[in-house]
């Protein structure tokens, strides 16, 4: 049962998170794009923001299976107290914490002031990339706890 467990755990890390940290990380300069697209080509630059800023919303929500089945997975192996995995959930849950506070809100302002063809700053771009870029760190942080875990019985 373990082994299904971690199976679907991981699965769900690369389906549900991947997408995220990948059309996140797109969305700054696909925004920028679209705010210096001018005629024919801005509808199809705001569509494209709009289609990142849906991918990030929608793996968002699947993603909240990673950490059940995380749980599922730990207290079927018994380790739910260990630091590495105190220290993955930590860094999990500030991860969710920036995309739901930060990463989020600043794609729908952006994709705002593009629907409403307003001026787009570039400072709100960079900063969108930058809590971006820390949810993505933290993520990458979470990926090597959970191959390089203290203890592992895997012999690697």
């Amino acid at each position: 049962m373990t082994k299904f467990l971690l199976t679907l755990h991981v699965l769900a890390a690369i389906v549900a998170v991947g997408p995220v940290t990948v059309a996140a990380s797109m969305f700054p300069p696909a925004a920028r794009r679209a705010a210096a697209a001018a005629g024919d080509e801005a509808p199809t630059a705001v569509g494209t923001v709009r289609l990142l800023h849906r991918i990030c919303r929608v793996y968002a929500r699947l993603g909240i299976a990673v950490p059940v089945l995380g749980f599922a997975t730990a207290a079927a192996m018994g380790v739910l107290g260990d630091a590495w995995l105190v220290t993955s959930i930590t860094l999990t849950t500030v991860a969710a914490g920036i995309l739901i506070a930060f990463v989020l809100p600043g794609q729908d302002e952006l994709l705002g002031e593009l629907a409403g063809r307003q001026a787009v700053e570039r400072a709100d771009t960079v900063r969108l990339a930058m809590f971006t870029g820390v949810f993505n760190i933290l993520w990458a942080t979470v990926t090597v706890l959970m191959i390089v875990r203290p203890g592992s019985t895997t012999g690697a």
